[in-house]
């Protein structure tokens, strides 16, 4: 009788550790699912070989405890401040310490009593920071990045970097596996970042206050090493040119005017969406391409 009541217990004992385990994992999934953290996921082959693999799942877990701060770009920031904690000497000139480079008084905000010297700790402190300086729901990326480094060429290194960290999309229908997918994912990162960019006509970037529509199609493509003319007619001229009704693909140029008088731009990003600087006194948004009395002409395609 002592023995089959042992048995029994011991199976009972078994069928809760077995339960408790699967509660773990269903727990684990569904944080995953909330936090948005999939380990190594929409990672470039780029980030996958430069960023150790403890430090590209800080980055990925610690960018999902802000909503709309792209991982990228906080382990841009990582890359360019440590080389991920690989720089021979983490003391700056100006006193910056750890793999993130935070000086004492911002530790003391963000670091919550952790260690600025630990990337457990310096990582979620600069995603922390990052996100009250404005990365919060992506409202102003170039702005976080610039507080965390007041200097405009900063910033664009870092959007640079972030880019070619980001992977390619993987499966695009009828797209071509390589350097053009790759070179579309980069512009789209880039472009993506602008968004809440003012428009300024004739704009370039930062250092001009913002971009105008051509202005920006053409920094979004030098960011993934494609240069294309600067003005909305030429980059159209320059193509290579989408047949006519021929499904787009992310990264394709989208065009409004006529032959002659090509007047506005916009980067594609699927469905049905495009990025673009649409007019003074606005902002860079994500837009839908096509509307009603619209004049859309065409599109290109660039590294093709």
């Amino acid at each position: 009788m002592g023995k089959a009541v042992t048995i029994v217990l011991a199976t009972l004992l078994l069928g809760i550790v077995l339960v408790a385990a699967m509660a773990a994992s269903l727990v684990g999934m569904v944080g995953r699912l909330f936090t948005g953290f999939v380990p190594g996921a929409n990672a470039s082959a780029q980030a996958s070989s430069d960023i150790p693999a403890d430090y590209l799942t800080l980055y990925q877990q610690a960018a999902a405890t802000c909503p709309g701060l792209p991982w990228a770009v906080l382990a841009a920031i990582g890359k360019i401040e440590s080389d991920h904690g690989r720089a021979p000497d983490l003391v700056s000139d100006a006193g910056a310490l750890g793999p993130m480079q935070f000086i004492a008084d911002t530790w003391a905000q963000y670091g919550q009593g952790g260690s600025v010297w630990k990337p457990a700790d310096a990582i979620p402190a600069a995603a922390r920071y990052l996100c009250a300086s404005g990365a919060r729901d992506g409202k102003d990326i170039r702005g976080a990045i610039f507080a965390y480094n007041h200097a405009d060429w900063y910033v664009d290194k870092v959007l640079t970097q972030a880019a070619a960290y980001t992977a390619a999309p993987s499966s695009m229908p009828g797209s071509n596996a390589g350097s053009e997918s790759q070179s579309a994912a980069i512009a789209i990162a880039f472009a993506r970042a602008q968004i809440g960019t003012p428009y300024v006509w004739g704009g370039d970037g930062p250092t001009e206050g913002g971009f105008d529509c051509s202005g920006l199609t053409k920094a979004a493509y030098a960011a993934a090493g494609i240069t294309i003319p600067r003005v909305a007619q030429d980059q159209f001229r320059a193509g290579p040119q989408v047949p006519y009704g021929a499904p787009l693909l992310p990264g394709d140029l989208v065009f409004y005017g006529t032959a002659t008088n090509i007047h506005h731009v916009g980067i594609y990003t699927g469905n049905g969406l495009m990025i673009d600087a649409p007019h003074p006194g606005a902002l860079t948004r994500e837009t839908r391409f096509r509307w009603p009395g619209d004049d859309y002409f065409g599109a290109s395609r660039p590294g093709k």
